[in-house]
């Protein structure tokens, strides 16, 4: 039986060890690492932990067989929310304040609902659409986008197509949970962001040495950052997310995961310096993404309870709209 509070626990941790990612990730990439690589490198990394587990714990190697009929969901899941998104997002970051890259990303919860209305014919109610509005509008002041900001084309450009394959990650990753065990999904899904990233490192004929990871970043050996994006940057967030999505509906994920922002830009702030500090707007704005946060959740609380059931129903278990 689904277990909500246990889902909470699983998206909070996530969304807390992705949002401690995002600076480390930036140190990396400030070190010289391109953000292809960066993704290689965690993907790789991600898929050897991940199959060492996978042939470690029970049933073992078995749990890797794989018909032909869920390769496409499998590539598609890893393809979307394992290889571009992150990538992107590293792009973002490169660009642009680790807040205002998140703003643009995390308008995925809201690509998704619009989805789940329209694309699924699903009902929504009005205060769920309030809590996203919240939630949004707080992260506009994370980022003060009222401001005289003159933001990079490139970071805008890559934090929105982040948004478009997070969207499509929850929803694939909705139907993935439904067929397979988390360790198996998430140790394929990284097996198909490894190949791609091994695929664009061919086609960018190597740009990019590996020269960095020998040397510092804000005082911090590189590889031991690396260490970390790979395994509690990707592995273990990775598995939470999957996990949670057991426990609760894909829109629920996604709107408690918009907390990742405002940790994000506060852990930014303590580590990177003045050109990510936060300002008096900026920190109400983090307590408006966490007021819609609570509204939006708990306006789905009664009918998920209502519909828990043995058999999910196609794309999304129990829920009135996905991320």
């Amino acid at each position: 039986m689904p277990r909500p509070a246990l889902g909470v626990a699983m998206v909070v941790g996530s969304g807390a060890l992705f949002a401690i990612n995002g600076t480390v990730s930036k140190l990396v990439l400030r070190a010289g690492i391109s953000a292809p690589q960066l993704t290689l490198l965690r993907a790789v990394g991600a898929v050897v932990g991940l199959l060492a587990l996978s042939l470690l714990l029970h049933p073992g190697a078995r749990r890797l067989r794989v018909t032909a009929g869920q390769l496409p969901l499998l590539i598609g899941y890893g393809l979307t929310g394992f290889f571009l998104v992150p990538m992107l997002y590293f792009v973002a970051i490169a660009r642009l304040p680790v807040g205002i890259a998140l703003l643009f990303e995390y308008t995925a919860p809201l690509l998704v609902a619009l989805w789940a209305r329209f694309g699924q014919h699903q009902q929504v109610r009005p205060r769920l659409w309030a809590g996203l509005l919240l939630s949004l509008v707080g992260l506009g002041c994370v980022a003060e986008v009222w401001g005289d900001l003159k933001l990079n084309g490139t970071g805008v450009l890559a934090g929105l197509g982040a948004a478009v394959f997070l969207a499509l990650y929850y929803v694939l990753g909705a139907r993935g949970v439904e067929r397979r065990d988390t360790l198996s999904l998430c140790t394929w899904a990284f097996g198909a962001s490894a190949v791609a990233g091994l695929l664009t490192r061919l086609v960018t004929a190597g740009t990019g040495g590996w020269a960095p990871l020998g040397g510092t970043s804000g005082g911090v050996p590189v590889a031991l950052l690396c260490g970390y994006v790979v395994v509690l940057g990707s592995i273990v967030p990775y598995l939470l997310v999957a996990a949670a999505l057991r426990h609760l509906p894909a829109t629920s994920v996604g709107i408690i995961g918009m907390i990742e922002p405002v940790i994000a830009a506060a852990v930014a702030w303590v580590t990177l310096g003045a050109g990510e500090a936060l300002n008096a707007a900026q920190l109400a704005g983090g307590a408006l993404v966490l007021v819609g946060v609570a509204l939006a959740e708990t306006a789905r609380t009664a009918s998920t309870t209502r519909a828990a059931a043995p058999a999910p129903p196609d794309v999304l278990a129990a829920t009135d709209l996905s991320r």
